[in-house]
């Protein structure tokens, strides 16, 4: 033990220095004091007093508390902590001697107290100089100079010694609040005087819970009249409610098909805030009127565990956010907790931030599908509409996405599929609760919302600006349909498109049946509108005319049933309605069409004033094949009948001669000839040159041999589409610009592109376009060198 030197502390009278060293020990280093009466601290007083000494012993007890603390006290209690011993591991043993290295501080510090009572009466406050005494009073002086003293030091490991000591307290704690246990295989196995405590690991009939309980409440309560409790424990209990949340928490992952809010505060109630006012209020459960302030305490660490605890149940909502994203309206629950945490702790920027960038990771690279992508978009719609009513948070997170399939060539096409698909699909689904929700269609959507949910109105957020405010109102009605829509920002496209599939399905039907596609349309009426949706009411009427057109000249009643081949089934279109048909031409076999001959004649004869004029390449035939001793019925393209025609009448077959007696280019024959190839009638030979497969097992190997060729090639007709697609119509109407900026860019020399962007919103407003749209123009016209683009201008080439 270190000693400081105090030789010096003597008056130089043998009876005031032994009455002063038994009143104050502490000035010869000891830190043990015999018992004194009054009267000897009064005959003390007074030999001091007339000494004169009662400033210097007043300077010298301070000075000498200093000392000690410095060189014996607190050395003596962290000696306790700088190394890992058996003595402080998590086992009820070494909690006990934990308790005792404490009551050992405590005993010092009591110590000190008495020796400042004694001081109290031997050197009067009074009897000091005003420029010696301690402010405010000696018993701050000396706690303030034993805190900083005792906390000037604390070593590097002693919070986790520390932290075994109240993990086990808590353990015993929590146990104690579980309604009961049950016991496992082997534990029944053993005899009643075998088994273990869950909490201390003893056997049951040398428990220790009592023990670490009433260890860790004595072990406090000193730390408490101490002042050190916080000081010296608070990090390492705060840590420790902390761990235990944390890992309740992590117990409610993967499983968010359930609320957890409830069973998590009801925890928080039961077994944290019963361990946190045992640690404030020595171990008891109930508040003495006079702590008034323990209770201020409790109160505040309730509060800051509860904001803790919605913080990691909020983080581990997010964490999967993306499953919650792809399960809803599964996991509804986990969307509704997540709500309510985060209404708690405000953190809806580090909310948006997070989820926009798991959504970016998890869908925007190539290796996504498109439709998955849109799947992926639409389902973050749904959650984000029931996360944030406002529509705030959800245009925030789901804008990487909407751009990223705006720059996807297939989104438009994938979107109306998912439209008019057979109900499985979200948007279908979406679609259909438009026809449920008609019925409210006289009700103003206002009325609706302050009628039917009047209960959660929520005003608009006061940390929003006027223009987020403005777009709140406008989204607080949009459904999810009008948010896919808003990918393009415009609806022409997207009814474009379905003009194009509906067009594609009447046209692939060898039977017509046009029920499913009158609702599907009357649906999408609803959403888009009668006006861009009337060229559709268009085709399916021409479905229904075209079959009554059909009968009547087939039947007797016409007069010409007789010219007329009953083979022949026409679709008969108005063609300022339907879709543009691609570019493509096919010089039809004679017989074939003569067919057509005939049966425009018999239409003209009952539409006077009408004609046909018939596109070989659309539709579908139905052929009887013999081949090899065989007949089969096939249906097949007109192109690849016209092929089998040319076969049966000729066996072999150059490629250039058979594309020029079609009109066809070689390149796409070609792929049409595979058809047959693939079904083992065709095979090609040296130069070009295509032979009729008249042996049956020479048939046989060519089918064989056609199995190494991509199965692609084979069925590459059969996907091609008989439209022009959306953005091909698209750009066929926006090259009624190019005259226009002709006449611009040779009149003004050269201009940028927003310049001829306005321009040509102000003098040709007939049809709508963006700025990229013309930017795709002009940059294709650089290409094909019909214009110049240097320094941000475009201009005309000099001639």
């Amino acid at each position: 033990m270190l000693q400081p030197n105090l030789n010096k502390m003597q008056i130089g009278d043998t009876e005031t220095d032994r009455l002063l060293h038994k009143v104050f020990p502490c000035l010869q280093a000891k830190l043990k004091a015999d018992e004194v009466t009054e009267a000897e601290l009064s005959r003390l007083h007074k030999l001091l007093q007339d000494k004169g000494r009662l400033t210097q012993v007043y300077r010298w007890f301070f000075a000498a508390s200093s000392k000690l603390l410095h060189n014996v006290v607190v050395p003596e209690f962290w000696a306790h902590f700088t190394t890992r011993s058996s003595c402080y591991t998590d086992n009820p043993t070494g909690i006990t001697r934990f308790h005792k290295a404490v009551k050992e501080l405590f005993d010092r510090y009591s110590f000190f107290r008495r020796q400042l009572k004694r001081l109290e009466k031997v050197c009067p406050r009074d009897s000091v100089p005003v420029t010696v005494q301690k402010s405010p009073n000696e018993l701050f002086e000396f706690q303030n100079q034993f805190h900083c003293t005792l906390l000037g030091s604390v070593p590097h490991e002693f919070n986790e010694l520390l932290y075994p000591f109240y993990s086990q307290a808590f353990l015993v704690i929590s146990l104690t609040h579980s309604k009961f246990y049950v016991a496992t295989d082997a534990e029944l196995m053993l005899e009643p005087d075998q088994r273990e405590c869950e909490a201390c690991d003893f056997v049951l009939s040398d428990c220790q819970c009592v023990d670490v309980m009433e260890a860790f409440i004595s072990t406090n309560r000193y730390l408490m009249m101490m002042g050190l409790l916080e000081r010296l424990s608070g990090a390492t209990f705060d840590l420790l409610i902390q761990d235990r949340i944390t890992t309740k928490v992590m117990k409610t992952k993967e499983n968010y098909s359930s609320s957890h809010m409830a069973a998590l505060e009801h925890w928080l109630n039961t077994v944290v805030f019963d361990w946190l006012i045992c640690f404030y209020n020595n171990g008891s459960q109930t508040f003495k009127p006079e702590h008034v302030k323990v209770q201020e305490k409790v109160e505040r660490a309730k509060k800051k565990v509860l904001l803790f605890m919605y913080e990691q149940y909020s983080k581990a909502i997010i964490e999967q956010f993306f499953q919650i994203i792809i399960n809803f309206p599964m996991s509804r629950p986990a969307v509704d907790d997540l709500k309510l945490c985060l209404s708690k702790i405000n953190t809806d920027l580090c909310f948006e931030t997070t989820v926009r960038e798991m959504l970016c990771t998890r869908l925007l690279h190539p290796g996504v599908d498109t439709p998955d992508i849109l799947s992926g978009y639409v389902a973050a719609l749904k959650t984000l509409a029931h996360f944030d009513a406002s529509a705030v948070l959800l245009r925030g997170i789901t804008q990487p996405i909407k751009e990223y399939l705006r720059g996807r060539p297939e989104t438009v096409r994938c979107v109306v599929t998912s439209f008019t698909g057979d109900g499985t699909s979200d948007l279908a689904e979406e679609l259909a609760k438009g026809e449920k929700g008609s019925a409210n269609a006289e009700f103003s959507d206002d009325e609706l919302d302050e009628s039917n949910d009047w209960e959660n109105w929520q005003p608009d957020p006061v940390n929003k600006a006027p223009a987020t405010l403005k777009f709140i109102t406008s989204c607080q009605t949009a459904d999810i349909i009008s948010m896919v829509v808003d990918i393009y920002g415009t609806k022409e496209i997207f009814v474009i498109e379905y003009r194009n599939l509906l067009a594609e399905r009447l046209l692939s039907q060898v039977e017509p049946s046009i029920d499913r596609d009158v609702k599907q349309l009357e649906l999408l009426k609803s959403r888009f509108g009668d006006t861009l949706l009337h060229s559709c009411d268009v085709m399916l009427k021409d479905m229904t005319e075209s079959k009554r057109i059909n009968a009547h000249i087939l039947s007797a009643d016409s007069g010409c049933s007789e010219d007329v081949p009953s083979q022949v089934s026409a679709l008969i279109v108005s063609s300022q309605f339907w879709p543009t048909f691609r570019k493509e031409t096919m010089e039809l076999p004679a017989t074939i069409k003569n067919m057509f001959e005939r049966y425009t004649k018999a239409y003209e004869s009952y539409k006077v004033n009408r004609t046909l004029q018939w596109k070989p390449l659309n539709g579908k035939v139905t052929i009887e094949l013999e081949h090899n001793g065989k007949v089969q019925e096939m249906q097949v393209t007109p192109a690849q009948a016209a092929i089998a025609i040319h076969f049966s009448e000729q066996s072999r077959w150059e490629l250039d001669a058979l594309a020029l007696k079609m009109n066809m280019p070689p390149v796409v024959l070609r792929k049409r000839i595979a058809f047959w190839q693939a079904q083992g009638i065709i095979r090609e030979g040296q130069g070009n040159v295509f032979d009729l497969i008249e042996n049956g097992t020479e048939s046989e190997n060519a089918s064989d041999q056609m199995q190494t060729v991509p199965h692609e090639m084979c069925e590459e007709e059969e996907a091609e589409s008989a439209m022009e697609s959306a953005s091909d119509q698209r750009e066929e109407e926006l090259q009624v610009f190019w005259s226009y900026i002709e006449a611009m860019l040779t009149n003004l020399d050269s201009l940028p592109l927003d310049r001829i962007h306005q321009m040509l919103k102000m003098f040709a407003s007939q049809v709508d376009f963006t700025q990229d749209e013309l930017k795709h123009i002009l940059q294709r016209k650089v290409r094909e060198h019909k214009l110049v683009y240097a320094g941000g201008v475009y201009q005309l080439p000099k001639s």
